[in-house]
């Protein structure tokens, strides 16, 4: 084997891992050696007899690690990616070492009382407010990973850790090989009658990079409403559609949320609170399981009662075509017929005006521009982790050097669905590194020289993770432990639910919404319709989400020891105990698929969306107000909390751009709940 590309930093700019020398057979040699690097570097930070100080113990914790950082960046964004039967391998072997290792660290006696001697002398240090903050996240994280528990109680807690870690990985990999077994494939090209040219040749396309050449595939997204259900005009297909999309991995992933679930609550019992949820929300800015219990509740009658009144006005336009009762593969077809009769707004027509490359360059480059002062040069020079990757060099207002942004926007079946950001190097004025992030989107490919058009959502989708991206970008911390959106759960959603504004924004709309081949710009008037069609739409999307959020907060409530038989009955018991069992609008996600709480860092925390969207609609009621332009607004916001990371107190950086505690009036509002 070549040398390993992880063993040393990359000498690329901003230390952008060398891709293109990168192998499979590199990732378990080098984890290996960055676990037992940094386990080294800690029995020295311990072994150190001077008493514990800032630069000999915080400090060195925080440059610890480099090589398993290294590693783990990479290989995360391969397993999830571009994965491979050998890379899943590799996850499922690796991911109870890798829990096996945080525990060694979290619970070594010795590193704890050190951080504990300066956590008790902290008022007495005078300690600069990045510091302190520094040494009290850290301290928390070893108090909630279970530093003070006795051995015996240790032990068991080392034990749950490292099978929930190998559950995750199989959850992911069930879900990911039963998304790909259910696509649908389709013989003719008349069963996708009511999709647009461009989505059927996406079909044909999907098909031949799969394996069935000369048929039509529809490949499964994340969630369970596919977006072709808008369209489909044989109801037969959009129900198939919709039970391949709700019927994923029920055998296999199942029992493992009942287990998984089970493991949870012990393991918040070892660490003193009553439940999972409770032990989650108490280091986020909910703070309490009341609190959140109390958001959820008040969402909940109205936005049924919306969605039964927009229920009302698709069964009259049902009727017409003889259908007596609406059920869940019909909800998003009869929704796209009222838009266009009442709304007259055409979700096929639109796509046209949204081109990916004029949406990405006029649109999301050219609104950070506006807010922000960025600039964006590709630079193909340099290698991504895929052939579809592209690299952009971002610059800041005065010409000097920012940071990388990464764009992987296609889909493929090696790649999980949904959309998501992360980073491949953290900023740190401690270790001298500027970001380098990434987004990934499962927008269709087409064929070969066709044009990539999307739909509203998925520009949505566009803007909103690169309002991560820009999170990341912005971190102007000194400790990487609190660097870009390494914030509370329930607060990273925040930056990136404001920046889907943008795309509604006047002046940046009229900027890329234009026809691809002709060049007129969207339709005057067509924006306000939009508006209205969404807002009729907000009943169907609030209960969709709420019924996900609510089904994970009915996991994670669940006391210990309390058994579960059936995950699908506790599903079913969960949604009619919280008033959402509405049968026309499954859960945006179902258990067995539901990988961000199985799967992913949201477990008891899907709430996050909704409790976030409250400083979204807040914040950008702020950015209308009066007396400031676009560019200063966005000055505020970015110093004082896109650059903040987790440096200071969340909602304290929220206060310091609004001037007040949030209100949840914006979000009511725009939900159509007041």
């Amino acid at each position: 084997m070549t040398e390993n590309p992880f063993f040393r930093p990359s000498t690329l700019a901003y230390e952008l891992p060398p891709f293109a020398e990168i192998r499979p057979e590199h990732y378990l040699p080098a984890f290996e050696r960055g676990m037992a690097e940094q386990l080294a570097e800690i029995a020295a930070i311990t072994a150190d007899p001077q008493p514990p100080t800032v630069e000999n113990t915080l400090l060195a914790l925080e440059r610890s690690g480099r090589l398993l950082h290294r590693v783990k960046v990479v290989f995360e964004n391969h397993s999830a990616a571009d994965t491979t039967p050998e890379v899943d391998r590799i996850d499922a072997g690796i991911s109870p070492r890798l829990a096996a290792h945080r525990d060694a660290i979290h619970l070594d006696a010795a590193l704890f009382a050190r951080i504990e001697e300066l956590h008790a002398g902290r008022a007495e240090a005078d300690l600069d407010p990045q510091t302190l903050r520094l040494l009290e996240r850290r301290h928390t994280a070893f108090v909630r990973a279970g530093a003070r528990l006795g051995a015996e109680q240790q032990a068991r807690l080392r034990a749950i850790n490292t099978e929930l870690a190998a559950a995750s990985s199989e959850f992911r990999q069930n879900v990911s090989a039963d998304s790909q077994a259910r696509a649908l494939v389709l013989d003719s090209a008349e069963q996708l009658a009511g999709l647009s040219a461009d989505e059927v040749a996406a079909a044909a396309e999907n098909g031949r990079a799969l394996g069935h050449p000369g048929k039509y595939v529809l490949s499964l997204k994340n969630f369970s409403n596919q977006t072709e259900l808008a369209s489909l005009t044989d109801r037969s297909v959009r129900e198939r559609l919709l039970a391949a999309s709700l019927d994923r991995a029920v055998d296999t992933n199942g029992p493992l949320a009942i287990r998984m679930a089970a493991l949870r609550a012990e393991r918040a019992r070892l660490l003193g609170h009553d439940t999972h949820a409770a032990y989650v929300v108490a280091d986020e800015t909910a703070g309490t399981v009341e609190a959140v219990d109390a958001l959820l509740a008040r969402l909940v009658p109205p936005a049924v009662a919306n969605a039964r009144r927009e229920a009302e006005e698709l069964a009259k336009v049902a009727a017409a075509d003889g259908v007596d009762e609406i059920a869940a593969h019909d909800w998003a077809y009869y929704s796209e017929q009222v838009r266009q009769t009442s709304y007259r707004v055409d979700a096929g027509a639109l796509r046209p005006y949204f081109e990916l490359e004029r949406v990405l360059r006029d649109g999301v480059f050219f609104a950070a521009n506006l807010a922000y002062g960025v600039t964006f040069t590709e630079r193909p020079d340099l290698v991504g982790y895929h052939p579809d990757t592209r690299v952009f060099e971002v610059f800041d207002a005065d010409g000097s050097a920012l940071g990388l942004f990464l764009g992987d926007f296609h889909a493929r079946a090696s790649k999980r669905g949904g959309a998501w950001m992360d980073e491949l190097v953290s900023q740190s004025g401690l270790l001298g590194q500027r970001p380098v992030v990434y987004n990934n989107l499962n927008i269709a490919k087409p064929a070969p020289g066709e044009p990539v058009l999307l739909s509203w959502d998925e520009v949505r989708t566009l803007f909103h993770e690169f309002g991560h991206a820009l999170h990341g970008l912005f971190s102007d911390v000194r400790h990487p432990y609190v660097a870009g959106t390494a914030v509370p759960r329930d607060f990273v959603e925040f930056p990136s639910q404001v920046n889907e504004m943008w795309m509604v924004w006047p002046e940046v709309l009229a900027n890329y919404a234009r026809h691809h081949e002709t060049g007129e710009p969207l339709p005057a008037g067509l924006v306000e319709r939009m508006a209205a069609a969404e807002s009729f739409g907000q009943g169907f999307r609030t209960v969709e989400y709420l019924a996900a959020a609510l089904l994970d907060w009915a996991w994670h409530t669940l006391p210990e020891g309390q058994e579960i038989a059936d995950a699908r009955e506790f599903e079913a018991a969960a949604l009619a105990g919280a008033g959402l069992a509405v049968a026309a609008i499954p859960p945006r996600y179902r258990t067995t698929y539901f990988g961000h709480i199985f799967a992913g860092g949201y477990s008891a925390g899907y709430y996050a969306y909704i409790w976030s969207e409250v400083l979204d609609a807040d914040t950008v009621e702020w950015f209308k107000g009066d007396g400031r332009s676009v560019r200063e607004s966005g000055e505020v916001f970015r110093r004082e909390l896109l650059a903040r990371g987790d440096s200071r107190d969340a909602l304290d950086s929220f206060r310091a751009v609004v001037g007040r505690d949030p209100e949840t009036g914006p979000l009511l509002a725009r939900r159509g709940l007041v």
